[in-house]
């Protein structure tokens, strides 16, 4: 008889860090319900940033073919597990693409997944998403719909954090001389926002970033990744540069922030799944669709034009609410 540890469920995940973030209350809901997971993910970043869950993550290929045979041999590995296994709905696939349900499908998987972009067909059960709230509530929906039950989502992620990462960022700041109650600024961000594509970073970090550091007494740290190094130099020269390439050190780094000011970013999301205070600041992402969750995220934005350019909040505004939300502990 198959046990709950030995109940695999083959799990393609999101192709962004913040929407990973946002996809851990709908993993750890199968999990609670048995299944033992096996996770999907296109980024290399994957397994450092779910490192404190124990799931074997498998990194995708690049070519299609590729996929499928590493999805076949995660099959045959789940088969062993659960004689079962081929016989159920034995796969959930987060992402909306097309790409990602053939996949599933060529692999011999028995996948359940939203049915938009039409691959309903490609799907053992297809299921119909509703628009127009958080990402994490749509990935939230669908592990429900899995489970075939209802449930609300949880007010906080609370993500995991691995005891090696932990004590990796204490070695990091101290290595660093960055005294606690520091301010984490995160000014980077991938992608672009809306159908409009309209740049996520906010134009005002240089500025902030100067009398930041003066205003509030301080440390100021940044952590570029390796292509953004020589720009957070010549754009953040007061800020305390840290490279950090391990996603979960990153979140034990950023969990220790008295306050994270981001824009529209996927350290934004993972500072919030963390626990730390974040302050988003953003122009032209739909904050009800994208913003940070969880109950230590303050939102500033103002209302956007239809056509033009985006209209972003003030160093001034920004420096406001950074002193008020650090008042208040």
């Amino acid at each position: 008889m198959t046990t709950a540890a030995s109940r695999p469920l083959i799990v393609r995940v999101r192709n962004w860090i913040g929407d990973v973030v946002m996809g851990l209350p709908a993993l750890r809901l199968l999990e609670q319900h048995g299944y033992s997971l096996h996770i999907i993910a296109r980024g290399g970043w994957a397994p450092s940033l779910l490192s404190g869950y124990g799931w074997p993550v498998h990194v995708q290929p690049k070519k299609l073919f590729e996929r499928v045979a590493q999805l076949k041999r995660v099959r045959d590995t789940c088969a062993a597990l659960d004689l079962g296994f081929r016989a159920r709905e034995n796969a959930l696939v987060l992402p909306q693409s097309f790409s990602s349900a053939l996949e599933m499908r060529l692999a011999g998987l028995k996948a359940v997944g939203y049915g938009q972009e039409g691959r309903s067909p490609l799907l053992a059960r297809a299921e119909k998403i509703t628009y127009g709230g958080s990402a994490l509530v749509a990935y939230w929906d669908l592990a429900c719909l899995f489970l075939r039950i209802q449930a609300s989502p949880p007010p906080s992620i609370d993500m995991s954090l691995h005891p090696d990462s932990v004590r990796k960022a204490e070695t990091l700041l101290a290595d660093h001389g960055i005294r606690p109650g520091f301010l984490m600024v995160c000014p980077f961000a991938g992608g672009l926002a809306t159908a409009k594509k309209l740049d996520k970073k906010w134009p005002g970090f240089a500025e902030y970033v100067r009398e930041a550091g003066a205003a509030f007494g301080r440390d100021l740290v940044v952590c570029p990744g390796p292509t953004e190094l020589e720009e957070a130099k010549r754009l953040y020269p007061s800020a305390k540069l840290m490279t950090i390439a391990n996603l979960g050190d990153y979140a034990a780094v950023l969990q220790r922030a008295a306050l994270v000011v981001a824009n529209d970013t996927g350290p934004a999301h993972m500072a919030a799944a963390v626990g730390a205070p974040v302050l988003s600041v953003l122009g032209p992402t739909i904050v009800e669709q994208w913003a940070p969750w969880g109950p230590q995220v303050r939102v500033l934005k103002h209302p956007q034009p239809e056509h033009g350019p985006s209209v972003w909040p003030t160093v001034a505004e920004v420096m406001a609410e950074t002193r008020r939300l650090l008042a208040t502990g």
